[in-house]
């Protein structure tokens, strides 16, 4: 009879039966940076400064990530990764406290080659407004299945944040709690479960389809650095003969996210991005672009256009994220055009996207 009953409730409760809670020791946790017991509001847990803790499981997929943790209004960003292929490759969630009620106060952001790319992915399905008290305990709920996920943030009934696709595709891998700053972040109560198929609230939307005239593949070439480029109105044919390429795909919004292949570095801070355009007689074509963090457009060899979108480069609040700010007008000739597109990168996300409506008479191949 018992085992009868142990048979139906573990039928009708692997959720409970998959929960591994995950103390704070190195049995469980690689740590690193500062990392200290502590029993805050009579809860005992840890306080974590300009470190990382990452999960020895490496085994994570699909399921539910719970913890509580406590955040004071800093300019930080403690988070959760989760997905980790290794410490540079992962899938992220962090808070900005000192931005409650912002619409930027919660943000998802894949990482490539270490490259955070909040720049590139922002607004709806990426980032939120947010509020939660300060200085006290909150539960962190983190939902995930296939390429959606869902984060809860104090409010066990509905999630802060949707995420309708995540951009690293699915793969087992480690969870990471993390504060790289001095300010205090508790974490407390660290369990998940693995599951297939974990509850998800949505509203998820389908993916949207390219504007007319996306540009949907690029050549992208090696890195270098941008010093290579100054003051040259026409490209150095010494670093042309350096290049070698790859195609890559942008994704629906027109945006390619440089990172997903290149390895960014002080001296290696560029990547050239090129499209040939094939006309069938000389015309002026609109070519709308976007980028992060600086571009210098090139079409046969000339320079036509040199910007900026850096963080706090139009004003204060500007965050430096991508969208079609700009345009040029390109002079075709008859037969084969190029067009180059240096882009160069601090931090934030390191991408560009393009758009050319009118493609009569065109034949665009990257």
């Amino acid at each position: 009879m018992i085992a009868k009953l142990l048979t139906l409730f573990s039928l009708a409760s692997p959720f409970c039966l998959a929960q591994t809670t995950a103390p704070f020791d190195s049995l469980h946790w690689e740590m690193a940076g500062k990392v200290s017991p502590e029993t805050y509001q009579s809860k005992a847990g840890i306080l974590l400064t300009d470190g990382f803790l990452y999960l020895k499981d490496n085994t994570f997929v699909d399921g539910v990530i719970e913890f509580d943790m406590t955040l004071s209004k800093n300019r930080y960003f403690p988070g959760v990764g989760f997905r980790l292929q290794d410490k540079e490759n992962y899938e992220h969630i962090y808070l900005r406290p000192h931005q409650l009620g912002n619409p930027d106060a919660i943000q998802y952001t894949p990482v490539f080659n270490a490259q955070s790319a909040w720049q590139l992915y922002y607004g709806d399905g990426y980032s939120t407004a947010l509020t939660y008290p300060l200085n006290e305990w909150v539960h962190i709920k983190l939902a995930v299945r296939g390429t959606q996920a869902e984060v809860y943030v104090g409010n066990p009934a509905k999630p802060a944040l949707v995420i309708q696709r995540l951009k690293r595709g699915v793969k087992a891998g480690r969870i990471s709690l993390e504060n790289e700053a001095s300010a205090p972040t508790r974490f407390a109560n660290f369990q998940y479960t693995k599951t297939d198929n974990p509850t998800l609230q949505g509203p998820f939307k389908p993916e949207g389809s390219p504007r007319p005239g996306t540009i949907m593949h690029w050549q992208i070439s090696n890195t270098f650095d941008e010093k290579k480029l100054e003051n040259a109105v026409s490209l150095p044919s010494g670093l042309v003969s350096q290049m070698t390429w790859q195609t890559l795909a942008a994704e629906p919004t027109g945006v390619v996210n440089v990172s997903s292949i290149s390895k960014l570095s002080e001296t290696s801070n560029t990547v050239f991005a090129k499209l040939i355009i094939q006309s069938d007689q000389d015309q002026v074509k609109r070519f709308q672009f976007g980028f992060s963090d600086r571009a210098k457009v090139y079409c046969n060899d000339r320079l036509l256009y040199a910007g900026h979108d850096e963080f706090m480069s139009r004003d204060y609040r500007f965050l430096g994220t991508i969208g079609y700010f700009d345009a040029i007008y390109l002079n075709l000739k008859k037969g084969k055009n190029e067009l180059w597109l240096a882009i160069s990168e601090n931090f934030g996300g390191w991408g560009l996207q393009g758009i050319i409506a009118d493609q009569s008479g065109l034949t665009l191949t990257p």
